[in-house]
């Protein structure tokens, strides 16, 4: 008789677990008039843990190495972990251009809406990646889940000063390519204790597309260290933008390739 991979049988086990998690999670939605169901993990109130927060206990033993591509493109989440009415990506969002892509002059907030719309927080890697893209059929929204290798020197401080944003980036007003003058509000969003590191962010853009329509684009990105590892979660929409999904996917992802990555040390 064959039996599975240690690493496979406790991906299992976290697949199996999400799918339950998910029927309960819902009927909560159904109580409180959510149109759809959320993912594992979701709580009744947002995490109370400050977002930058580091565990100093989790830090990364010395000499540790990457992930290779293959064991990043088995840690990264997809539909089958958030369930309908989410698919595969069916292209990039079109928010994406008309919106984010937008000036101003505080160089701080400039620098938010620039790594939001190339997708690169972190710069290029300095090792392998791998991304995988989700939309929302119901509502248009689409979350984007990159894994990639960077310094953590350099992700600690792009963390820090993600934390300085909901003060720095509070209220600010922008030019964008297709819906003229937005304004903007950044505010912290709270995420649960997963990885080494941590900062999660929320920001909503307001104004009026190009035709003159009332137009609300919502973007959640959280950003987690898990040792050599970086994730970086963007999940944006100009519908219902649920900040629950950001946040039930950052400790899910944190925990598989906490997972798979104690899975290679054991190994070596």
């Amino acid at each position: 008789m064959t039996h599975a991979p240690a690493a496979a049988r406790v991906l299992l086990a976290s697949a199996l677990s999400v799918t339950a998690l998910l029927t309960t999670a819902s009927c909560l939605a159904g109580d409180r008039d959510v149109p759809r169901a959320l993912p594992a993990g979701v709580p009744e109130e947002p995490p109370a843990s400050p977002s930058a927060a580091a565990s100093p206990a989790a830090r990364p033993s010395p000499g540790a190495q990457t992930l290779n591509e293959e064991q990043l493109r088995a840690a990264l989440l997809t539909e089958a972990d958030l369930g309908e009415p989410w698919v595969a990506g069916r292209g990039t969002a079109t928010w994406r251009d008309g919106m984010l892509k937008a000036r101003t002059e505080n160089p701080d907030c400039h620098r938010l809406l620039d790594s939001l719309y190339t997708e690169e927080l972190f710069g290029p890697p300095s090792g392998p990646s791998a991304t995988a893209t989700l939309d929302d059929a119901s509502t248009d929204s689409q979350l984007r889940y990159q894994l990639a290798a960077h310094p953590p020197a350099d992700v600690d401080r792009v963390l820090s000063w993600m934390g300085t944003l909901p003060e720095k980036c509070e209220r600010f007003e922008v030019t964008a390519a297709g819906a003229g003058g937005l304004l903007v509000e950044v505010a912290e969003l709270p995420l649960p204790e997963a990885g080494d590191a941590r900062a999660g962010l929320r920001l909503t853009m307001t104004g009026e597309a190009s035709g003159g329509a009332p137009a609300r684009l919502t973007v959640t990105v959280a950003a987690v260290r898990v040792g050599e590892e970086t994730i970086t979660l963007t999940n944006g929409g100009l519908g219902t933008v649920l900040p629950e999904v950001t946040q039930a996917m950052t400790q899910l992802g944190a925990d598989r390739l906490t997972e798979i990555g104690r899975q290679e040390r054991l190994r070596v």
